[in-house]
């Protein structure tokens, strides 16, 4: 049994402190913030539910795409990363199938995991993301039960920092490690989120986002069989090279954009169907240029660019894990800065058509400021959001200072790629 006081002593213990730094780094007075954000944590659960039963800390990351723009949905490459931004909650077991989660900054939720159908009304919200979690664990054989949960993220809400990834797979978490012993594989873990935001939730994104939260660290992922997807763990610390990752929140949101989302992967997979395949890493490149005479006139312009950038960007993800093998800063550079030209010149997702063009201010202000010293794209699935910037580390304060005039206050985040993925960072029987 772990009541409330002795989960407070518990975090601030030498080995939890440790464990903190592991997961969140020690830049900027990281510990000391992560402290105070979990002890925080422990009291809101205690003033909302004030349970005798066991507490868990549970945590799950944001994801950093590196390389690889709108690859996974059509079976290709990425290279991701586990950021030190992500959903933590604390936790405690029901004997009941309720289900009460409080959200800071959302209304309460409470359903239960008696009801795993669909319920239309909740689309688009973290009642779909949960029901639809413990509907996929419970088709898979895992056990199901109800929890109490107070929950807090610092994954920017519809940025491209993958918020509603870190939350399912966070959901996927809990389920696991209070009724199954957390023995839930971290592939099978992503597989169940995504399941949970293309059925319940109505987002049709790839596999990416969830292989990414769920596992940690630095990935290099192949889609080719996407129900086995090969996890590849890489390592290659950019602090110690000299440069620091900083996203930029350019202030725009990804709410309201799933129609864009979805045409990337319908336009791209039309061009497969139309030269025979379901997706694009199913054609060679040689055959694409061939056929694009007909599909312009079968399909348009658009589709045909999108599949381009498809097979350019399938290829520039294994140059890019090249060259993080042998250690060349150059070569990984060009293909960073190349994917960003690829995804703003021919797959068209730095802003809706007829809209403001956030971005596209962004990465000309960032290529000013790093070209020859540095790399710069748009980051996750576009259209609105955040870019992605390699700062040499002396430059950092100088570029957070230049693009805040610009996006505001807070608009920049200096991040570290984190080691684990899913965690349950402290539990009851962990003294």
């Amino acid at each position: 049994m772990c009541n409330y006081s002795d989960m407070l002593a518990k975090i601030k213990r030498q080995p939890s402190l440790e464990r903190l730094s592991r997961l969140y780094g020690l830049r900027n007075g990281e510990l000391a913030k992560q402290v105070s954000r979990y002890t925080g944590l422990v009291k809101t659960h205690e003033d909302s539910f004030h349970t005798k039963a066991p507490l868990y800390m549970i945590s799950a990351p944001g994801r950093t795409e590196i390389i690889g723009n709108h690859t996974d949905h059509n079976n290709g490459r990425v290279l991701a990363a586990a950021v030190n931004l992500d959903c933590l909650a604390c936790v405690s077991p029901r004997d009941d199938m309720t289900v009460r989660i409080q959200s800071a900054g959302y209304p309460g939720i409470e359903l239960s995991l008696d009801d795993l159908s669909k319920h239309p009304e909740e689309e688009g919200t973290s009642a779909a993301l949960v029901r639809g979690v413990a509907k996929a664990m419970a088709d898979r054989g895992y056990r199901l039960g109800g929890f109490d949960a107070a929950v807090t993220s610092d994954v920017i809400g519809g940025s491209g920092l993958s918020s509603s990834a870190a939350y399912e797979v966070m959901v996927c978490a809990v389920i696991d490690a209070l009724y199954n012993g957390f023995t839930v594989d971290s592939t099978v873990r992503a597989q169940i989120s995504q399941y949970a935001e293309n059925e319940y939730f109505g987002k049709p994104s790839g596999l990416m986002d969830q292989m990414a939260c769920s596992t940690g660290g630095l990935v290099t992922i192949d889609f080719k069989d996407v129900k086995n997807p090969v996890v590849e763990p890489l390592f290659y610390d950019f602090q110690q090279a000299g440069y620091s990752l900083v996203v930029v929140n350019t202030g725009g949101s990804h709410d309201n954009l799933t129609d864009e989302y979805a045409a990337v992967r319908t336009e791209m997979q039309a061009v497969a169907n139309a030269l025979g395949r379901d997706v694009l890493r199913q054609v060679r490149p040689e055959e694409l240029w061939q056929a694009i005479p007909e599909l312009r006139i079968k399909l348009g312009e658009r589709p045909i660019l999108r599949a381009l950038h498809f097979m350019s960007e399938n290829r520039r993800v294994k140059d890019m894990v090249a060259g993080i093998r042998n250690g060349d800063l150059n070569a990984m550079f060009e293909s960073i800065i190349a994917s960003g030209e690829s995804s703003w010149m021919l797959l068209q997702n730095l802003y809706p058509a007829g809209k403001e063009q956030p971005l596209s201010l962004a990465l000309a202000m960032a290529s000013y400021q790093l070209k020859g010293k540095g790399a710069w794209r748009v980051h996750g699935g576009g259209f609105a959001g955040t870019t992605l910037n390699f700062v040499p580390n002396a430059q950092v304060e100088d570029f957070v200072s230049k693009l805040e005039a610009v996006f505001g206050a807070h608009a920049c985040y200096v991040l570290n790629v984190r080691p684990e993925g899913a965690a349950v960072v402290f539990a009851p029987q962990a003294e």
